[in-house]
């Protein structure tokens, strides 16, 4: 049988997502751990797509075998063997091939900033500015980028995929009446490797008056990246919402950062 798990993870332990070779700390790695341990037989944890390190997902799917019906307080037992950091929401049974990463439709990114220190900004981690930035300026560059497809120039590794077109639905800049906390929110089908912190720094620059608007898409323009290619920290970003054809699981965490 085939489940899907919905679940979410604070990234600040993990060097990411997938299982790497040696004793590195992967949320797949830790997962398929328990999850063997529990079942008594090896398990893939396919997941619906790849987080760097220190990078967060509020929500998140992944899918397995299993060769019997899982009992009625599996997820109980999954919660209590994992770590504090990784929370299971449902486990859903599925068609024999449904399949986590292939079958999502669209993915939603957030990337929270944060100008002013506060002891109660509750769990949610994002990245403290030095200065803040004209968010309307970053607001007007924003609303630009959906009318590009190719995103090879804001890529660190456009080689490694097979094309570098992404169907990019919302692009979307909120902030509190201060200005002091600020999220970024990316729609799309599909993100290259680094794309998504690559964009963040780029429009932190346009609201710093580091570069013009025009300096900001000409690479795209181009297909010729900037150089040097920066990135945006990964404390700051999270997965936050998947959305499949067959599941109506809205996100159990909500980023309302700006609030």
């Amino acid at each position: 049988m085939r489940y899907f798990l919905h679940f979410a993870y604070q990234g600040y332990n993990f060097r990411g997502w997938q299982q790497q070779p040696g004793e590195v700390r992967t949320v797949q790695g830790v997962m398929e751990g328990v999850l063997q341990r529990i079942l008594k037989h090896e398990i893939s944890l396919i997941g619906c797509g790849r987080t760097d390190a220190q990078v967060h997902a509020s929500q998140y799917f992944a899918h397995f075998d299993t060769p019997e019906e899982l009992r009625t307080d599996f997820k109980f037992i999954l919660n209590k063997n994992l770590p504090a950091t990784i929370s299971i929401f449902d486990i859903i049974p599925v068609h024999p091939r449904a399949h986590a990463r292939y079958d999502a439709t669209d993915r939603q990114y957030d990337y929270l900033l944060n100008t002013r220190k506060q002891a109660f900004l509750g769990e949610l981690s994002a990245l403290y500015l030095r200065k803040p930035p004209d968010v309307g300026r970053m607001q007007a560059a924003a609303a630009q980028l959906l009318q590009f497809k190719d995103f090879h120039a804001y890529c660190l590794t456009p080689d490694r995929h097979n094309t570098t077109i992404c169907h990019l639905r919302d692009v979307r800049i909120f902030a509190n009446p201060d200005q002091t906390r600020i999220r970024l929110q990316f729609t799309a089908n599909r993100f290259l490797r680094g794309m998504i912190r690559i964009l963040v720094h780029r429009l932190l620059e346009v609201g710093w008056e580091q570069i013009t608007l025009d300096d900001f898409l000409q690479p795209l323009r181009d297909h010729n990246p900037p150089r040097p290619l920066r990135s945006a920290y990964p404390e700051g970003l999270y997965l936050s919402k998947v959305t499949y054809p067959y599941i109506d699981k809205p996100p159990r965490v909500q980023l309302n950062f700006e609030a």
